[in-house]
């Protein structure tokens, strides 16, 4: 079952406008909130939003941020890095587990990437969205999952586009 979950899960950027049944969200929460991190610290937060508007302002995040005004739901996963020092690690844990979540659940998803990327310049989108959603001063934004029903179909990876070379045995080795 996991293989088959790798293998069809692709970043969609393409939804529908149907909405996220309730007990798929709740699923969503579920697949965050039990996301394990460095020594049980949990510097994790999630701000899920369904508000067509603030998804719009959100898409303009940055370059590449477009799926997220296409989706009925956004997840952004900040974290406390006084809580742990490996709270990206943390977070990109979270991210992944969630798009697995919703490809589990038959829904769509995309990895929007907020650290380190610009809004505009002199403006971090990391600061764009914490102006939108009012995110507190000490918190650092790490992604955006846009989620929703697909309005494409991607086929799913194969094993040919696996690069096997990558994998090495004991010891680094041509």
């Amino acid at each position: 079952m996991m293989k088959e979950l790798l293998q069809k899960r692709r970043s969609i950027r393409k939804y529908t406008d149907a909405p996220i049944e309730q007990e798929k969200i709740d699923q969503l929460i579920r697949a965050a909130l039990l996301s394990p991190t460095s020594r049980n610290s949990r510097p994790w937060e999630f701000i899920f939003v369904d508000d067509k508007e603030l998804l719009e302002k959100l898409s303009h995040s940055k370059a590449g941020a477009q799926p997220i005004g296409k989706s009925v739901l956004g997840i952004v996963v900040c974290a406390d890095p006084q809580k742990s020092d490996v709270w990206i690690e943390d977070t990109s844990i979270a991210t992944i587990l969630l798009q697995l979540q919703a490809q589990d659940l038959g829904l769509g998803s995309c990895w929007i990437q907020i650290r380190e990327r610009m809004h505009k310049e002199g403006v971090t989108a990391e600061e764009y969205v914490k102006e939108i959603l009012g995110i507190p001063e000490n918190l650092k934004v790490l992604s955006i999952v846009s989620i929703g029903y697909p309005a494409e179909n991607r086929p799913e990876h194969t094993d040919d586009e696996l690069l096997k070379d990558r994998i090495k045995w004991n010891k680094w080795d041509k």
